[in-house]
């Protein structure tokens, strides 16, 4: 079985010594442009237009990732697509263009020709709808909204052939978020389409539910493992041999599951390094330690541009015999090449 190192929804160029305008026209094909409800309310009489033209270009953008992917060595072909592909999708003023007859048309044809270039490249995809997103609130509305936000990007999977089995190529995944916790979370699955009930994932958090929490879902939703959530959590390196990690692995039926990694900002860590900056990138980094020497735990949450810690990447590459690994860090694929790199030895 392919052991596969992914990383999340944009392409960087591996030339960072190119001015930002050179940059800027490499990477812009393969990443997606916005627009916002302010732009388009004060130019009514153009915003049709736009839109269509970010859609445009941020579907073909999906086209030219995946291929970009499929260019790499097998093990590396796994990327998370952007959200807002379609901007205004759930946004009440504009959504009506979205849902319009030929825009629908449009996205059934090309993400079609997404989901076609992804199983035949062989690249694994996935979405991850934004914190917004809070399936176990206790306020309906919020419910109501997070799940309309969802079956947003369950509509993406299903037009890319997604959906018809239990994760058959493409995971959604969401944290728990609110106060219902994983009865909120079973309360609403037969909310969702069949389609979403097959594609969803439920990851741990960093502050609120833990991944004991998210372990009650396992006969429900496959369970995705972000270890350095647990780490800035919990305080503890959970080991690739855990039970519990045991337990994540079986909620995926026979599927290859996915963990999330990323690392420390350098200027969150050096509170804690000031006097031996030489060890900030060498050390296991004890979460009671740093925190005594005066680094705050809601920044150690902040992603790194890259990987630069060994030691730390080393214990994340223990868990590849089981888990594909998500790299989530600033510089995105770059940062995956560091861990793949490390992983060839």
């Amino acid at each position: 079985m392919v052991k596969r190192i992914g990383f999340c929804c944009q392409w960087y160029h591996h030339d960072r010594t190119l001015s930002k305008k050179q940059l800027e026209e490499i990477q812009r094909p393969f990443n997606t442009r916005a627009t916002t409800v302010r732009w388009l309310n004060e130019h009514r009489d153009q915003a049709e237009d736009k839109l269509l033209f970010v859609i445009q270009h941020n579907i073909e953008s999906l086209k030219k990732l995946v291929a970009q992917v499929g260019l790499l060595p097998l093990e590396r072909r796994m990327v998370r697509l952007g959200s807002p592909v379609l901007p205004m999708a759930t946004e009440d003023t504009w959504r009506y263009y979205i849902d319009s007859s030929d825009i629908v048309r449009y996205c059934e044809q090309h993400f079609a020709e997404v989901g076609e270039l992804a199983r035949r490249l062989d690249v694994k995809v996935s979405f991850h709808p934004g914190q917004f997103t809070v399936l176990a609130s206790e306020s309906e509305d919020i419910v109501r909204r997070s799940i309309d936000e969802f079956e947003y990007h369950v509509n993406m999977a299903r037009w890319m052939g997604f959906g018809k089995k239990w994760q058959d190529g493409c995971k959604i995944n969401v944290h728990i978020s609110g106060r219902q916790g994983p009865e909120g979370i079973v309360k609403a699955l037969p909310r969702l389409s069949p389609e979403a009930r097959n594609l969803i994932t439920i990851e741990n958090d960093e502050y609120g539910w833990g991944l004991d929490a998210t372990l009650q879902l396992e006969k429900h939703v496959a369970l995705v493992l972000d270890i350095h959530h647990h780490l800035i959590r919990d305080e503890e390196y959970i080991q690739a041999n855990d039970d519990r990690v045991k337990r994540v692995i079986d909620s995926w039926r026979g599927v290859r599951p996915t963990i999330h990694y990323s690392y420390f900002r350098d200027e969150e860590l050096l509170p804690a390094y000031r006097d031996h900056p030489e060890k900030m990138h060498s050390d296991l980094h004890n979460i009671k330690d740093l925190l005594l020497l005066g680094c705050k735990k809601q920044k150690l949450r902040a992603h790194s541009d890259l990987l630069p810690n060994r030691t730390a990447n080393a214990w994340a590459l223990t868990f590849l015999d089981s888990f594909d690994i998500q790299v989530e860090a600033k510089w995105k694929n770059l940062a995956a090449q560091q861990l793949y790199e490390q992983s060839l030895g």
